[in-house]
């Protein structure tokens, strides 16, 4: 819910330290060793710090993880709460991953996770301790090596700054099978002006968009169209989202789960935009900048999906 406040979140960050890597829409990534020794405090002491200006200076109030690597800060993360930052010290890294679902490891699907289960492989402390060589019957030989690696807690990630982030994902999930185009149609509308929001709040425009359909009998269809121009705006993301949907060409579809991906990221500063003498698209675009202040200022609930795009 605080996808609109990451950029200035962002700039808290690198007071601390310049190793920061943003995860949109509202999660960040940063490495505190450099600032562990110049400010003479632990990770824990400069997590509560940062949680206290966040919540002074922009009214959010951070969920914190930490552990030696990305890896360990974002599972630690899962067990954090408001006000009390989670962390994995060094020496109970094992400890910590031992009785954990082997699902619960990033990086580990679902297919994967049920091919482990099935040989008895649930937990990451069986994992550690299997042979290698049998993991990688299992699922191969490199994704073997690096299971095995990761559920004794060797975490080679590394905090990559000012990284951009190859793409950005929503989805809208129906209470039940949904038949009626027009309802698609408003799932893609909401979706899509949600992905032109979180890609504007981060200064980033996207190359080309996806379209993933999910049906009552847990089939999917996908499809990706690249767009004519590098872009942020909700109206051309909407367009594209909808012609995605009627090549499809479904009839009478039940469908689950209607999820759109925003792909090949870059920032906005380096995109081009093709001058139109349209009043209707310069209105519009007077519009989201007038929405996005107002998602900045209270939130994203701010402004309702559909209303700037139809």
């Amino acid at each position: 819910m605080y996808e609109a406040a990451l950029p200035r979140l962002l700039g808290l960050l690198e007071e601390f330290t310049p190793v920061v890597q943003a995860l949109p829409p509202d999660g960040a990534l940063a490495d505190l060793r450099g600032a562990e020794r110049y400010f003479g405090r632990t990770a824990l002491e400069l997590a509560s710090v940062i949680r206290v200006r966040a919540l002074a200076l922009h009214g959010v109030d951070c969920v914190i993880g930490a552990g030696p690597g990305p890896m360990l800060a974002r599972m630690a993360l899962r067990d954090a709460r408001p006000g009390l930052t989670r962390a994995v010290p060094e020496d109970e890294v094992r400890e910590f991953l031992a009785g954990r679902p082997v699902a619960a490891l990033p990086g580990v699907g679902a297919r994967t996770a049920r091919t482990l289960c099935e040989y008895g492989l649930d937990t990451l402390g069986r994992v550690a301790a299997a042979p290698l060589s049998t993991l990688q019957r299992l699922i191969g030989a490199r994704a073997g090596r690096e299971l095995r690696e990761k559920a004794n807690g060797v975490d080679r990630g590394r905090v990559v700054p000012n990284a951009v982030s190859r793409s950005l994902a929503t989805e809208r999930p129906f209470t039940r099978d949904e038949l009626a185009p027009g309802r698609h149609r408003r799932a893609l509308l909401s979706a899509a002006e949600e992905l032109g929001a979180r890609l504007r709040a981060v200064d980033k425009v996207c190359r080309s968009l996806t379209l993933t359909v999910r049906y009552a009998d847990r089939s999917a269809t996908t499809r990706t169209r690249a767009l004519p121009e590098p872009t942020a705006h909700s109206a051309a993301l909407v367009g594209a989202a909808y012609g995605l949907y009627e090549a499809l060409g479904l009839q009478r579809a039940r469908v689950r789960v209607i999820a759109l991906r925003a792909e090949g990221l870059a920032p906005a500063e380096q995109a081009s935009h093709q001058l139109t003498f349209d009043p209707v698209d310069e209105k519009v675009r007077r519009l989201e900048e007038v929405a996005d202040r107002a998602r900045a200022k209270f939130g994203p609930r701010a402004v309702m999906p559909g209303t700037l795009a139809a």
